[in-house]
């Protein structure tokens, strides 16, 4: 299995942990040069939004991966973006996720099961 492979199921496994809602994993690795995968997932509130991060960052630095870049405040924002380079982690409240329609956006991509992996 290849770095980027394993990663998404880190995260896949992180944000199941804490109830992530429909969590999508899209291939994008022929679409793009900014990532190999995009996990998109949300949260039913705030604090759901929060734990999910919150699981997804301690499981990846577990396993040895730190985050490079984080977009978004985990108290105050409906989209949380977490960077690890060959994988970008979009965790949305439930509105933000319906209104900003990530799935769609890469609809050209390959939605993948983490067996698939």
């Amino acid at each position: 299995m290849n770095r980027a492979a394993e990663m998404a199921k880190i995260i896949y496994r992180a944000a199941d942990a804490k109830q992530g809602c429909d969590i999508k994993i899209i291939d994008i690795s022929g679409l793009s040069v900014i990532a190999d995968y995009f996990i998109v997932t949300n949260g039913n509130n705030q604090p759901q939004v929060d734990a999910i991060v919150d699981n997804i960052e301690y499981e990846m630095l577990k396993a040895g991966y730190e985050t490079r870049r984080i977009e978004g405040d985990k108290q105050t924002s409906g989209w949380i973006l977490l960077d690890y380079g060959e994988v970008i982690v979009h965790v949305f409240n439930r509105d933000d996720r319906s209104f900003y329609d990530i799935e769609r956006i890469w609809k050209d991509g390959k939605d993948l099961k983490p067996e698939e992996l």
